[in-house]
């Protein structure tokens, strides 16, 4: 079984809501996540003891450059965000470097399943 995995700090609020239903990660992440997939998704820090929330299916993975994100995209990944440039900031904090707007991500769309 794979997870998704978020900072509790950032997004456990809004996964509870379940007012987040897209995770934006830099890099093609294809090999890892595809559509149909069942995934948990879970909070917690890296290297710490992590909190299963639920479980998810992966409704479509996109890969494409961080300019070319959509709005849809964009509001599913943080509802107060608005342009590329906001999920491009939140990227360099977690991945802690300088990102590129031509950077490549992976768009990983996802519903809660119902257990």
């Amino acid at each position: 079984m794979f997870a998704l995995n978020f900072y509790p700090d950032i997004y456990e609020n809004l996964l509870r809501s379940h007012r987040k239903t897209v995770t934006i990660r830099l890099g093609d992440k294809t090999d890892k996540y595809r559509a149909g997939q069942l995934v948990w998704v879970t909070v917690g820090n890296r290297f710490a003891r992590r909190h299963k929330l639920f479980t998810a299916i992966i409704d479509r993975v996109e890969v494409k450059p961080l300019a070319e994100l959509t709005p849809r995209d964009i509001s599913r990944e943080n509802p107060e965000f608005r342009t590329a440039e906001d999920v491009r900031d939140l990227l360099e904090r977690i991945y802690d470097r300088p990102l590129a707007m031509e950077e490549i991500v992976t768009v990983i769309y996802f519903s809660p399943v119902e257990e």
